[in-house]
């Protein structure tokens, strides 16, 4: 099931309408995820949390959502898919309304845990429900168009959470932030499940094997293997700024909480935004010149995002750092649609949703998962202010890897007498 062509009906037929859905949905996703870093402050005070504590909260969501993953991507490969991403919805969503009723550490720890669990259903198996309703030359914008979705919730956590904690308290809002739940798991329900691979019929074949035969060959496909190796560095560092950042500005640039929450919020908005939707349609554009535009864009916005980074770290003066922070952001974002759709791009269809899973586990496990503890560790030892400084050489690491990467593919592709338009096997 496709869409019909051009950027301008993107939205229109079954595909259209699943494009819709799931943006929508992510947002919510991502407002669920983090909520809880506009919150850092207060919870650190109201529950008596030390730093190493609070990275936890992040930490334990991380470590559910990347075991639960291979899971929902053993299922999704073999089930009906929009049924598990409802289930996922609902779980999420209750249990963040939960995290409002934890009267101590252990039970609001269980409460991010458990939203981990729903939202690993979603993040596995939307990317490749999308990757079966769009054809690879609009699945670019396709992506951009559901990953620009990452920043306004991510945005919306902060914005939401810091405006109805500072008016209500931090219980309110995780529960005003997990209440639409219900509505978007009933939208989920009346997705249709589109056949694997419909427009990739050579591919087909190859998915027609056991959960450890996949593995197998998912590991012994170099062009993934690259690409999740960066990504992982690449949430490293998203995943820590993303944490830390409001207490970083209310701590070390004396900004208040209240403001510091919305600042970064309206950033994130800003640069997502743009920053996501460029890069893709930027790719779409690229693929016509050269084979891996997907991991180009990536590589070289992520190389360029490095010394902006760690400008924003050591800069004192609020012009500058929130010049670098803006242009650090917008070059990050330009990589999130790019990479997932290069992902997609170098497996079988009828593989999809366990090559989504075993990239969401390795990702977190090496990423976002030890990044807010480490960080958290670090501060309680030194100061927040140092320990951010390893953000910027995480960011540096994916960007040299995912360039190596594009390099490597199109000189094999050379070798090989592969034009750009030609479909690369895994």
């Amino acid at each position: 099931m496709h869409s019909t062509p051009g950027a301008a009906r993107l939205f229109h037929g079954p595909g259209g309408r699943a494009l819709l859905v799931l943006t929508f949905i992510n947002l919510f996703n991502y407002l669920d995820r983090f909520v809880v870093s506009a919150l850092v402050e207060s919870l650190r005070a109201d529950l008596w949390l030390t730093d190493t504590r609070l990275g936890w909260l992040m930490t334990s969501f991380t470590i559910v959502y990347a075991l639960a993953s291979p899971v929902f991507g053993a299922l999704g490969d073999r089930r009906s898919r929009p049924p598990l991403v409802a289930l996922g919805v609902f779980l999420w969503s209750a249990a963040t309304m939960l995290s409002g009723a934890a009267r101590g550490f252990f039970t609001l720890l269980l409460a991010r845990a458990a939203v981990g669990v729903g939202e690993a259903a979603y993040g596995t198996l939307s990317p490749g429900l999308l990757a079966d309703y769009f054809g690879k030359d609009r699945r670019g914008r396709a992506y951009a168009t559901f990953f620009a979705a990452i920043p306004i919730g991510s945005a919306l956590g902060y914005i939401v959470g810091g405006l109805v904690e500072h008016r209500f308290g931090w219980r309110t809002a995780f529960v005003i932030s997990g209440a639409p739940g219900v509505l978007l798991a009933y939208w989920c329900l009346r997705l249709p499940d589109p056949p694997r691979g419909a427009s990739e019929r050579p591919w087909l074949e190859l998915g027609k094997r056991g959960l450890a035969a996949t593995y197998r060959r998912l590991l012994a496909n170099r062009p993934y293997v690259l690409a999740v190796a960066g990504y992982a560095a690449y949430t490293f560092a998203v995943g820590g700024m993303a944490f830390w950042m409001p207490a970083f500005l209310e701590r070390s640039r004396g900004v208040p909480r209240a403001i510091a929450t919305v600042q970064f919020g309206a950033v994130v908005v800003m640069t997502g935004f743009a920053g996501t939707f460029a890069g893709g349609f930027f790719a779409d554009w690229l693929r016509r010149r050269r084979r891996e535009a997907d991991l180009w864009v990536s590589g070289i916005a992520t190389l360029l995002a490095a010394p902006l980074s760690l400008a924003v770290f050591l800069t004192w003066r609020p012009g500058l750092y929130l010049s670098a922070l803006i242009a650090a952001q917008l070059l990050l974002f330009a990589s999130s649609g790019p990479i997932n759709a290069a992902l997609m791009n170098v497996v079988p269809p009828a593989e999809r949703a366990t090559a989504a899973a075993l990239s969401i586990l390795a990702i977190h496990v090496f990423g976002d998962l030890p990044s807010p503890t480490l960080i958290g560790v670090l501060s309680d030892h030194s100061s927040l202010g140092r320990a951010v400084l390893i953000v910027p050489a995480a960011i540096l690491i994916s960007g040299a890897i995912w360039t190596w990467a594009a390099w490597r593919g199109e000189r094999a592709a050379a070798l090989a007498g592969a034009g750009p338009g030609d479909d690369r096997a895994a």
